[in-house]
C-alpha cells in the first residue's frame, strides 16, 4: 500500500491528506498529521475526495451539441480543431476581444497560469475567475493599502490572539480548520460581527448583531472612538503610516450620537467594543465574503485595515486586517493567471517589468496584455452587447453562481460557441453550453496551490489517469496547439516547467518563490511566499510586515476612506425585507456538483431550496415552518422556496442559502465600484405564500 500527500482542493485552507492507495484506489484518506496547515484534521469534505467522480462519470471524450440540441461524442483532436477554427473565425471578423474565458480558483496554479499564456498572451482576449466573485474587494483593498496584494498573517495567528474578531465570517461553517484553531486559544476573547447569529456568533463572547451593511458605519465610529479616547499607537502611526491625519479628520463625523440608527448597535455596546480593542495586547481582525460580497466592500476591508494601523495591531505575533480566503486556490489565481497582473504581480504599465517577464516567458513584449482583463460582469455585459462571441469557462458553474445569474443564461444564447470544461457534463452550465470538455479531478493531477496564508503546497496524482482521459493542463496544451502556437509551448510542456517559469518571473516581486524548488512542495509542510533564492526557512509559520516595511514606494501603510454610498437596492414599501446568502453547511460546497458525491452530506441535504424567516415576521405574514412560499426580489426575479422559521435573523431579514441556484436567481447586478465584485449579501424582497 502507497501512502501519497496531496492538498484538499476545496476551501483555502488547503487541508494536507495522506492517500492510502492499493490497487489503484483510495483506501483510507487521513488528515497528515504535524502540518502547520491542519495539523492531523480536516472536515468531512476533504475526508471524502475518494468518492469525487464516482457516480457523476466524467466522459471518455468532448461532447459535441448538434442541430438537433442533443450531444454526440467527438474526438479530442476535433473539439480542439473547432474551438480554435471558431475562435479565429470570430477574431477575424469582430477583433482580438471578442474571445474570452471565465476561470476559477480551484485550479493549480501552473493551469492558470498556462490557461493565461494561450488566452491572454497569445489570443488577446480577456479572461476573468470565479475569485471575483470572492476575494476581489480584498485583494484591492490590500493593494491600495499595502502596495501588493499581501494577506500578512500566519494561521498560527489565531492561536496566539487575545483578542479576535470575526467580520462577516462564519468560520463554523466555511472554515471549520480555522474554528478549531479559535476552539484551541482558551484565553482568546472571540467578538463577531454579524446581522445574522451564526454558528460562529453563537459560539462568541460578545455577538456584534449589525444592521445589514452598517458594518462601514460601525468601523468609522470605531475609530473615532479610539482616537478620541487616545487610544491609538502613536509610534506606530506617525513611523510607518500615510494620511492618518486627513482619516482622523474623516471620521469626527461618525460621532457616537447617530451610530445606533445606521447599525442598530447602541453608544455603550460600541464603547465597549473600542475598549476590548484598547485593552488587547495581541488583536487579530479577519474578515471573509460578508465583507468583501458588496457593493462598498473594498472599504469597508480598507476600514478593518485602519483599526489595525491606528492600533498598532499588524506585523506582530497574533494580530494582523486578516482576509480569509475562499477557494484552494484563489491566492495562485490572484498572483499567477495573468489576468489583473503580469505573472508575480507586476503592473501591466511597468515598462521594466514588460520587458523582463516577456524575457522570460520568450515572447514578443507586446504580446503581453497591455491592461487588467475585463471582469467579470464587464465580460457578461461585452457578450450581451455582441462583442464577445466565443467563451471558454474552465471549472466552474456561472449559470448557477453568477449574480443576478438569469442574465448569464441570456447572455449565451447570444455567444457563437460557449465551451464548458468541468468533471461533470450536468452542471448548470454544461446543461446549456455547445462543447463540452472532460477533464479528471486533482485526485489524478499535479501542482501547486497557494493558501489563504501565502502558502505554497504540493499537489500529487493520488490515482492514475485512464489513456483517455485529460487533465487541465493537457487540455490547455491541445487548444495552443489547435490554436498554432508552436514554439510559444515550448516553455510549458508540464506542470514543472510551467513552475519554473513562474519562479523566475516572481524573482524582486512581494511573492518571490525563487528558493522554493519544486520538490519541496511534495511531502512537506508547504513554504509561505516569500522565499528568495538563498533564503533558508526558520520557521514553518511566518507573517509580513514584521520590519513595519510595506510594499508602497514610500514603505508606508496608507490610510484609504470614503463618504458612504446608499445600498443601490435597498428596501422600499413594495419590496420591504432584505434577503442576505451565506454557507448553509459544512459539507455543502458552492453549487453542490462535487459535494452531492458525499453520501453522508446528500442524505440530510434538502433537494429544494429553503428561506430562513424570522419567527415574528412570519406570524405577521401567516408562514407557517415548512410551506412553500415566493420570494421577488427587487431585481425581477422571483423564485419558490421553503420555509423556515428562526430567531438567528432579525426581523425584516431572510437568509438563504447560495449553495441553491434560486437564491442567486434574486442576487443584484451590483458590483463594488473598484474590485468589480458582486453584492451577494444585500438585496431588497418581498415574499408571499
Amino acid at each position: 500500500m502507497k501512502i501519497i500527500q496531496s492538498t484538499c482542493n476545496y476551501c483555502a485552507i488547503a487541508c494536507n491528506l495522506d492517500f492510502y492507495v492499493e490497487d489503484d484506489k483510495i483506501v483510507k484518506i487521513h488528515p497528515t498529521e504535524n502540518h502547520p496547515i491542519n495539523n492531523g484534521s480536516c472536515c468531512i469534505k476533504g475526508l471524502n475526495l475518494d468518492k469525487q467522480t464516482s457516480k457523476y462519470k466524467t466522459e471518455k471524450s468532448p461532447l459535441l451539441r448538434g442541430k438537433d440540441g442533443k450531444f454526440k461524442s467527438i474526438e479530442w483532436d476535433e473539439a480542439f480543431k473547432l474551438m480554435s477554427e471558431k475562435i479565429k473565425e470570430n477574431q477575424n471578423k469582430y477583433g482580438k476581444e471578442s474571445f474570452a474565458y471565465l476561470s476559477t480558483g480551484q485550479l493549480t496554479t501552473e493551469k492558470m497560469a498556462l490557461l493565461g499564456h494561450i488566452g491572454r498572451n497569445f489570443l488577446g482576449g480577456n479572461g476573468d475567475g470565479n475569485t471575483r466573485l470572492c476575494m476581489a474587494s480584498a485583494v484591492v483593498a490590500y493593494k491600495q493599502s499595502f502596495g501588493f496584494d499581501a494577506p500578512p498573517y500566519a494561521l498560527k495567528d489565531i492561536e496566539l490572539s487575545d483578542t479576535i474578531i470575526l467580520i462577516g465570517s462564519n468560520p463554523v461553517l466555511a472554515h471549520p480548520i480555522i474554528w478549531e484553531k479559535i476552539e484551541n486559544n482558551k484565553k482568546a476573547k472571540l467578538i463577531v460581527v454579524d446581522p445574522r447569529k451564526s454558528e460562529s456568533a453563537k459560539n462568541a463572547d460578545l455577538w456584534i448583531d449589525i444592521k445589514p451593511k452598517g458594518d462601514l458605519v460601525l468601523f468609522y465610529t470605531l475609530a473615532n472612538v479610539i482616537i478620541e479616547k487616545n487610544w491609538i499607537d502613536k509610534h506606530y502611526i506617525d513611523n510607518f503610516t500615510e494620511d492618518y491625519e486627513s482619516f482622523k479628520e474623516f471620521v469626527k463625523k461618525f460621532s457616537l450620537d447617530k451610530v445606533e440608527e445606521k447599525t442598530g448597535i447602541s453608544p455603550e455596546r460600541v464603547l465597549e467594543l473600542a475598549e476590548i480593542i484598547y485593552k488587547g495586547k495581541k488583536v487579530s481582525f479577519w474578515w471573509t465574503m460578508g465583507v468583501n460580497q458588496s457593493y462598498q466592500a473594498v472599504r469597508t476591508a480598507q476600514a478593518i485595515i485602519n483599526l489595525a494601523l491606528i492600533t498598532g495591531n499588524i506585523g506582530k505575533p497574533g494580530t494582523g486586517a486578516n482576509s480569509l480566503t475562499g477557494q484552494c486556490n484563489a491566492m495562485g489565481s490572484r498572483l499567477f493567471s495573468n489576468t489583473t497582473c503580469l505573472y508575480g504581480g507586476g503592473a501591466y504599465n511597468n515598462l521594466e517589468e514588460r520587458k523582463r517577464i516577456s524575457n522570460i516567458l520568450g515572447i514578443e513584449e507586446d504580446m503581453l496584455p497591455s491592461k487588467p482583463t475585463l471582469a467579470y460582469d464587464e465580460i457578461i455585459g461585452k457578450i450581451n452587447s455582441g462583442e464577445i462571441k466565443v467563451l471558454w469557462v474552465v471549472s466552474t458553474n456561472p449559470r448557477h453562481s453568477w449574480s443576478n445569474n438569469k442574465t448569464f443564461e441570456e447572455a449565451i444564447k447570444k455567444l457563437d460557441l460557449f465551451i464548458v470544461q468541468d468533471l461533470y457534463k450536468d452542471t448548470d452550465s454544461a446543461k446549456i453550453c455547445g462543447l463540452y470538455l472532460p477533464a479528471v479531478p486533482a485526485l489524478k493531477d499535479e501542482g501547486f496551490f497557494i493558501n489563504t496564508e501565502r502558502r505554497l503546497t504540493g499537489v500529487q496524482p493520488v490515482l492514475s489517469k485512464k489513456e483517455y482521459e485529460k487533465t487541465d493542463y493537457e487540455i490547455f496544451l491541445g487548444v495552443g496547439q489547435a490554436l498554432g502556437m508552436g514554439k510559444l509551448l515550448e516553455k510549458w510542456k508540464t506542470p514543472r516547467d510551467a513552475f519554473e517559469l513562474l519562479k523566475k518571473c516572481s524573482e524582486g516581486q512581494p511573492c518571490d518563490i525563487t528558493g522554493v524548488e519544486y520538490d519541496d512542495l511534495k511531502n512537506s509542510k508547504g513554504i509561505q511566499w516569500p522565499l528568495k533564492k538563498g533564503e533558508k526557512l526558520t520557521s514553518d509559520e511566518r507573517r509580513l510586515f514584521a520590519d513595519n516595511k510595506f510594499y508602497r514606494e514610500n514603505g508606508k501603510a496608507k490610510f484609504i476612506f470614503e463618504d458612504i454610498l446608499e445600498n443601490p437596492v435597498h428596501e422600499t414599501k413594495e419590496f420591504p425585507y432584505v434577503l442576505n446568502t451565506g454557507r448553509a453547511t459544512v459539507g455543502q460546497w458552492h453549487t453542490q456538483t462535487r459535494t452531492r458525491e458525499i453520501p453522508a452530506v446528500s442524505i440530510i441535504t434538502p433537494k429544494k431550496a429553503y428561506i430562513y424567516i424570522n419567527i415574528e415576521d412570519a406570524k405577521k405574514l401567516n408562514i407557517k415552518s415548512g410551506e412553500e412560499v415566493t420570494v421577488k426580489s427587487i431585481n425581477g426575479e422571483k423564485s419558490t422556496f421553503t420555509a423556515r422559521l428562526t430567531d438567528d435573523i432579525k426581523p425584516g431579514n431572510f437568509y438563504s442559502s447560495h449553495h441553491y441556484i434560486e437564491t442567486n436567481n434574486l442576487t443584484p447586478s451590483v458590483f463594488d465600484n473598484y474590485s468589480r465584485e458582486p453584492s451577494y449579501k444585500t438585496v431588497a424582497v418581498r415574499i408571499e405564500k
